[in-house]
């Protein structure tokens, strides 16, 4: 699969709710998650991180220092603490919530171009380094 933005979270955007808002912190903030896909892959059909958790690698992170310059999403580099498992081959990016991950829109799947990607934890940290024109494009 090529990186994508999960149509369910166009769809929120075009509604202008809250769940589409990439602009919160902390338990409203944008948070990335390393995903083994070899038990959890893209589907457009999905809008909430439990969708694809059982693959999530580590704990999920936010993306701070988060800037929207023309239609470009960007933010601080993150790292994944301490990470054992699996091979992580993907990134999921979503919105999180004060609620269960059932409420947490998914945003993007990104799984190609990502330096870095796949990585066997070794039980050290694991940084998602973002690319150098951002994280995505609307």
């Amino acid at each position: 699969m090529a990186n994508a933005l999960y149509p369910k979270f166009k769809q929120e955007l075009l509604k202008a709710t809250a769940a589409a808002s990439l602009n919160g912190t902390g338990t409203t903030g944008v948070y990335a998650a390393l995903i083994d896909i070899g038990v959890a892959t893209y589907n457009a059909a999905h809008q909430y991180f439990n969708s694809i958790a059982a693959g999530q690698i580590g704990t999920e992170q936010e993306i701070t220092s988060k800037t929207f310059v023309d239609g470009l999403f960007d933010g601080a580099d993150v790292v994944v603490p301490s990470v054992t498992g699996a091979n992580a081959e993907a990134i999921a990016i979503f919105v999180k919530t004060a609620g269960a991950n059932t409420t947490w829109t998914l945003v993007a799947w990104l799984d190609t171009g990502v330096t870095g990607l796949p990585v066997l934890p070794n039980g050290g940290n694991i940084n998602i380094t973002w690319h150098a024109s951002g994280i995505f494009q609307l």
